[in-house]
């Protein structure tokens, strides 16, 4: 099916919130690693998000070149070719958006969605604002989605901060990892809830990027009804934020589904699927250590140094875990006809 245009989009979002499912959203940084989502969606017969956070972008483009525009269109517009074999529905979306990054990211490609005309290059982008403070934060926020609804974009934002690490941005782990009551209202406030234009909120309820030990993160769901339920009650509406769910790895199942069951319609999924990316390498340079290397002045051996060899156990692997993931979030068997 092909990449799914704004309207399509818009009923994924209000499907699995009247569902009471979530899409993943899975990081990519390869056409390889998007070919293994899009079997994962299709294995397990879910649609999906693909997103490339700027880290991811920059190398897209070439460790040479190093320009997050440029590897962003090659990512959207090889998606458009390869998705169309895959009998489900995926949207575009770029991830974590900070500041000093929005000039040579988010902003030259809602530009250039704007200048194409008809569907965007992107159905979403992420402004994350979360490293500044909150009434800039919204400032910022306000100006992007009014771009963002002009070219028929989504736009997701972050308010409160998501501790560890990704792509070099780091959040520490304190009370800031809980989004307030307070903090939803300001936001809807400012850029609404939906009249202004269309957009997914990530509220941190406690989420970390990375790996831990168990204990180690203190995830708090119930702060997402807090927030619903305050701002709902303002505005005379039920669920008026779709959320976001980020730095999810290690979390429990009931603590997911309870997160979906007060609006989280997208979990972004990372550093789970580049484990299952790199271990079937890793498995295979182990096992054909002479093979892969000339060992001694041997010659080595072709068929297990050829990318293709252990690529294939990447993907499948990686996909395998994609296929968990829409398990997890209850999307398995949802995709639009």
């Amino acid at each position: 099916m092909p990449i799914a245009t704004p309207e399509v989009y818009a009923e994924m979002l209000d499907r699995a919130k009247a569902g009471g499912f979530a899409y993943p959203a899975i990081n990519v940084t390869s056409s390889q690693t998007l070919n293994a989502a899009l079997r994962g969606f299709a294995e397990a017969e879910s649609d999906g998000i693909v997103q490339v956070s700027t880290g991811g972008a920059d190398f897209l483009s070439g460790t040479t070149v190093k320009d997050m525009v440029t590897g962003s269109v090659a990512l959207a517009e090889y998606a458009r070719v390869v998705a169309a074999n895959y009998p489900v529905t995926v949207a575009l979306h770029t991830d974590h958006c900070p500041k000093d990054k929005l000039d040579g990211f988010m902003r030259p490609l809602v530009e250039l969605s704007l200048k194409r005309g008809g569907d965007p290059l992107f159905q979403s982008h992420m402004w994350d604002g979360s490293a500044v403070p909150l009434e800039e934060n919204l400032e910022i926020a306000k100006e992007l989605l009014e771009k963002c609804h002009r070219a028929n974009i989504i736009m997701e934002m972050e308010i409160g901060v998501v501790g560890g690490e990704e792509d070099g941005v780091v959040g520490e782990i304190n009370e800031k990892l809980y989004t307030t009551p307070g903090d939803a209202l300001a936001t809807a406030e400012a850029v609404g809830i939906g009249e202004q234009g269309r957009y997914m909120l990530a509220a941190t309820f406690g989420n970390v990027h990375g790996v831990y030990k168990p204990g180690h993160v203190k995830l708090r769901p119930s702060v997402l009804k807090e927030i619903q339920d305050a701002v709902g009650q303002k505005y005379g509406k039920d669920k008026p934020f779709d959320l976001v769910f980020h730095g999810g790895s290690g979390s429990l199942l009931e603590e997911i589904h309870e997160a979906i069951s007060y609006g989280v319609v997208k979990m972004n999924i990372d550093t789970d699927t580049q484990y299952a990316f790199t271990r079937p390498i890793a498995d295979h340079m182990f096992r054909n250590y002479d093979g892969v290397l000339k060992v001694d002045g041997d010659v080595g051996n072709k068929k297990v140094y050829d990318p293709r060899s252990y690529g294939k156990a990447a993907e499948t692997s990686m996909a395998a875990r994609v296929v968990e993931a829409c398990q997890m979030l209850k999307s398995s068997g949802t995709k639009i006809s």
